[in-house]
């Protein structure tokens, strides 16, 4: 006696293909995240940050075996008690780009390489006020369900405000492991640490939550959301926070 398993539909296959996508950061997809980050503690022990990460990804296909993805993020922060003075503005804008073969290998990895800019876009006490470059890579293996890979770059100073009396000396690191389900939905645990070589100081805030794949009228959404823990963090620093999610998908 067989077993007769049902066949899944193309359209189920494809949405779950979606999903697996925006778990990595140069597949050929469009996309507009909106990350809300709320951390809190620090500063006089009750400090209050808000940040609005908009981080448009946009793949160009240069031919059929090679892609370059464009990953930007523009902040909105408002912080409170961390400094004599509320401040709310804008930050300064990262904006990456990653020359990535248009294909995985046989044994499902991924990767992508080219350099990342700094733009003084910040609001007065909101940035660094300086010019900035540097090099960026990713690599990522899927496998099945599972999608583990790392994003790292480097930033230093081009020039910028001369009362600035440190430079940029940056290191980011953002290994992260990621589940992606049947329906959609999608288990993420990531560190998105920064090193400052100029003060040698640590950020390490460590996320873990949720993201599931939805239909709104037609549109692609995934929304979610999840936990802060930051591990480390310079004098001052906040303790813990929450993120949601809501990316717009628009596939090729």
């Amino acid at each position: 006696m067989s077993l007769l398993v049902p066949k899944r539909a193309p359209a189920q296959d494809s949405q779950d293909e979606l999903a697996k996508q925006l778990a990595n950061p140069v597949a050929s997809l469009i996309s507009v995240p909106f990350q809300s980050n709320l951390d809190y503690g620090g500063g006089t022990g009750d400090a209050f940050r808000y940040t609005l990460n908009i981080q448009p990804v946009i793949p160009i296909s240069l031919s059929s075996d090679w892609n370059l993805i464009t990953r930007t993020i523009l902040p909105f922060s408002h912080v409170e008690r961390v400094y004599p003075d509320h401040r709310t503005g804008l930050g300064d804008v990262v904006q990456s780009f990653f020359l990535s073969p248009a294909r995985p290998t046989e044994s499902g990895i991924t990767w992508g390489v080219g350099p990342a800019f700094l733009y003084p876009t910040a609001t007065d006490g909101l940035g660094q006020r300086q010019w900035g470059a540097g090099p960026t890579g990713v690599i990522l293996r899927q496998a099945g369900p599972w999608i583990v890979g790392a994003l790292a770059n480097h930033i230093w100073s081009l020039g910028g405000t001369p009362d600035r009396s440190e430079d940029v000396d940056a290191t980011f690191l953002q290994p992260f492991i990621n589940y992606v389900t049947p329906s959609q939905t999608t288990y993420f645990l990531n560190t998105e640490s920064t090193y400052d070589w100029s003060r040698r100081e640590w950020t390490v805030p460590i996320n873990l939550g949720v993201n599931q794949l939805v239909n709104l009228g037609g549109q692609r959404v995934q929304i979610g959301g999840g936990l802060r823990y930051i591990a480390a963090s310079p004098d001052g620093g906040p303790d813990w926070g929450l993120r949601f999610n809501l990316v717009f998908v628009f596939p090729r």
